[in-house]
Order: structure tokens, then sequence, then C-alpha cells
């Protein structure tokens, strides 16, 4: 549930701060976009990847057997964590090194281009450089990739990571009372349930059970959404930005308002 409050908030975020096309397509002649998935698709990663999926199998498979030997929750979740660190450490063992050398292709075609930001292909519709045969030509050859020679310039573009706003302490309560709320109203109509003589009696509790929750969603998260928008258009307009996004949407440069955000948010 938390998970989803928060997806709602900064779904509204792309767009907060959004100028006309025209404008954007005028000013932001220094925005790249790459195709993620066909990067990914490269050899190198569908073996990194393939390793670490047959090593997940007999991990699995190893800490199964300890998971349900465990004699207490203390146990259990000892034997979870250990697992878990076991996947990270293989992960950057195997991937680490494929992903690092991807973001420096990134980082060095970005440098050449004079870009400042370089975003994923999937939210472009129109604009932008495709860099993404220039990454993927550096990633396959042979030779070592140079740093780059500077930082990113400052870019026009902002960008939020959602999963930071899990910290503030107001989407927290919302997050709290709706799950507080959702299991109080489960009791009241698992037994309402109970007592429905037939299915269409059955059907109509659950959709007044579904329209109660929405109600409340809608009277926990309104404020939110709201304040949320009003706080990133206000950080966005003093810091000159046209347009702000998802971190997840972000591959390489952008300017990051997400403290921005956050401690507004705390106020």
């Amino acid at each position: 549930m938390k998970k989803r409050l928060i997806s709602i908030l900064v779904a509204t975020l792309a767009v907060t701060a959004f100028i006309a096309p025209a404008a954007i397509a005028a000013d932001l002649t220094d925005v790249g976009y790459l195709d993620q998935a066909q990067l990914g698709s490269l050899p190198v990663f569908v073996h990194a990847n393939a390793e670490l999926a047959q090593y997940q199998a007999q991990l699995q498979q190893q800490y199964k057997s300890q998971f349900n030997a465990a004699k207490t929750d203390a146990d259990k979740q000892r034997i979870a964590m250990q697992y878990q660190q076991a996947m990270t450490d293989k992960q950057n063992e195997l991937i680490g090194p494929v992903y690092a050398r991807a973001q420096m292709a990134i980082a060095n075609v970005a440098d050449q281009k004079k870009l400042s930001i370089v975003v994923d292909k999937r939210i472009v519709v129109y604009g932008g450089q495709d860099i993404t045969k220039d990454v993927i030509a550096l990633v396959t050859s042979s030779k070592a990739i140079a740093p780059p020679q500077a930082a990113p310039p400052t870019s026009e573009i902002g960008f939020v990571d959602q999963t930071a706003l899990d910290t503030a302490q107001k989407v927290k309560d919302a997050a709290d009372q709706l799950t507080k709320y959702q299991q109080q109203e489960q009791k009241i109509y698992a037994d309402k349930l109970k007592d429905a003589k037939t299915d269409v009696g059955k059907q109509q509790i659950i959709a007044d059970y579904n329209k109660t929750m929405q109600t409340k969603r809608d009277q926990l998260l309104t404020p939110l959404v709201n304040q949320t928008k009003a706080v990133t258009a206000r950080i966005a307009k003093s810091k000159n930005l046209l347009l702000v996004i998802d971190r997840a949407d972000v591959v390489f440069g952008g300017t990051d308002i997400t403290q921005d955000v956050q401690n507004a948010l705390n106020k």
C-alpha cells in the first residue's frame, strides 16, 4: 500500500513544470536519449544476467533448506539477510564491471556531444539526440574508456527520486493511516461477507468496500498530491527548470531537486 501511495504522488511530478513542446524543442538542444533495452540486450549483459540467474537458483536451493530448518524468527531473518547479501555480492561481481563500463561510455558520449542530460528513450516523443549507437559502439569496443573531461553542464531538466520521498514524514503518516484504516475495514467487511446470503449480495459488499477504500485514499492523497505538485513547481521555477521528471527515467546528468522537495514536504 505504501509503495502505491508514493507512486501516485510522484506520478504527478512529470507534468508539474511542463512548458510548451515548442519551447522545449527550441531550448533543450543539449538533451540526449538512450535505448536502455537495446543496451541491455548486448551479449555481455545477457551473459552476466544469465550467470546471475543460475547462481540465484543454486543459492535459493541452498538457503531454502536452512530457512525451513530454522527454529526461530530471528534465525529466519538472519538466514534471509545472509541470502540477500550473497546475492548482492554476486551481482556486484558479475554485473558491476559491465554496468560501470556502460556508465562510463554514456558519460563519455554525453561529454563529447555537450549533453546536460540523457534520458530513457521510452519517455521521448519528439526531439533530443539519440546516442544509443554511439554508446553501444564504445561499450563493445576493445579499448579502455576514458573518463569525461568535465562534469555535465547545468541542465534545465530536473528530476525527483520517488523512492526517496518515502522519508517525508507526511507521506509516512498518510501511508500508516491508510494501512490502519484498511485493516479495520477488512474486518468489518469480512463479517458482512460471512452473513451474505447470495453471490449478488457478496459482490455488492465487495463493491462497497472498494468504494470506501477509494474514498479514504482520495481523502489522504489529494492534499499530499497538491502539496507535492506546488512544492515541485516552486522549486523548479526557482532553479529555472523547464521540466521535472522521475529519476527512473534519467540515465545521466540532469538537475536533482529531490532533497529540496523532501525538505519542503517535511516542513
